[in-house]
């Protein structure tokens, strides 16, 4: 079987262009390698999505993919490991345990959790050290943790946690938030948040469990005791299936600027690509732009 679509990914980007070929009546296939709704899907609030006050990031995905559910996708669960282009412009992808066949390919795979790479991180992963407080959160109600990051997420997941927890450390690299300024404003206001600018995270303390961390603070070692840490300071892109076939920038991020690469009919949106920010909205409109122009391209 050759699909009009493959999409490798099943975020807002994916999903959004998975929703515009259906309605074209294409018949689209989506990879994803471990969750519906990627990484946004881990977001416990989401303020700024249009024609939605507030939802969390699961709620908007679910619902994301509920559409698409309806109109007909086919979706697996497996990763993929390589990709290539064969004859008449076809697309192979292959996962770990099969081969498909596309027209289009739209590479959606977004990116993962990035880490500090300190010793014993690996270990603590799921034992103290967690990147989602949507996931995890709730273990640390009534205890104290740390919040690793000054971006949206990192004050937003901050903010959440001070809800819930006894007292929550924002430990931000920079001597400013990064973050909109409406959640400086409110973080700000929080009584049991304590932001601490020009950190750096030189230990995780604890063996089997994390007991706290080893910080420097304005060129200071100091220890800080805390339950839990959310490590909140950016993403790595998943591309890597990808290096043979399209060009990808020194960070691994494929160079594109209105989702389409050098291969006719392959497209790449979301935090897939190279581009300045992002934000669901701009990746649902990526998913969008690359969606019509491969509904342009199969239609000849």
């Amino acid at each position: 079987m050759i699909y009009d679509a493959i999409i490798i990914g099943a975020g807002p980007a994916g999903m959004s262009a998975a929703l515009y070929l259906l309605r074209d009546g294409k018949k689209v296939l989506i990879l994803e390698k471990e969750t519906i709704g990627g990484s946004i899907a881990s977001t416990p609030l989401i303020e700024n999505y249009p024609g939605v006050k507030a939802v969390s990031g699961s709620e908007l995905t679910d619902i994301m993919f509920d559409q698409i559910d309806e109109l007909g996708v086919e979706f697996e669960l497996e990763k993929v490991t390589n990709i290539n282009v064969l004859e008449d412009d076809i697309k192979e992808v292959i996962t770990e345990d099969n081969k498909y066949l596309g027209k289009v390919l739209i590479i959606a795979s977004g990116s993962a959790y990035r880490t500090l790479n300190l010793p014993n991180e690996d270990k603590l992963i799921g034992h103290g050290i967690h990147f989602c407080v949507a996931c995890d959160g709730a273990f640390y109600k009534g205890k104290d943790v740390a919040i690793v990051g000054g971006g949206n997420s990192a004050v937003i997941n901050a903010y959440s946690m001070s809800k819930i927890a006894k007292k929550v450390y924002i430990l931000q690299k920079m001597d400013k938030l990064t973050c909109e300024k409406d959640l400086i404003n409110k973080i700000e206001s929080t009584d049991n948040v304590e932001i601490m600018y020009n950190v750096d995270v030189l230990e995780y303390l604890g063996d089997d469990e994390l007991t706290g961390l080893s910080i420097k603070v304005d060129g200071k070692k100091k220890k800080l005791k805390v339950d839990g840490v959310f490590l909140n300071i950016g993403l790595i892109p998943q591309n890597k299936f990808a290096y043979d076939v399209i060009d990808l920038d020194e960070r691994d991020y494929v160079i594109s600027t209105n989702t389409e690469t050098k291969v006719p009919g392959l497209y790449v949106i979301g935090d897939s690509r190279t581009k300045k920010y992002s934000q669901v909205t701009i990746a649902t409109a990526d998913g969008t732009i690359a969606a019509l122009n491969a509904i342009e391209y199969l239609n000849g």
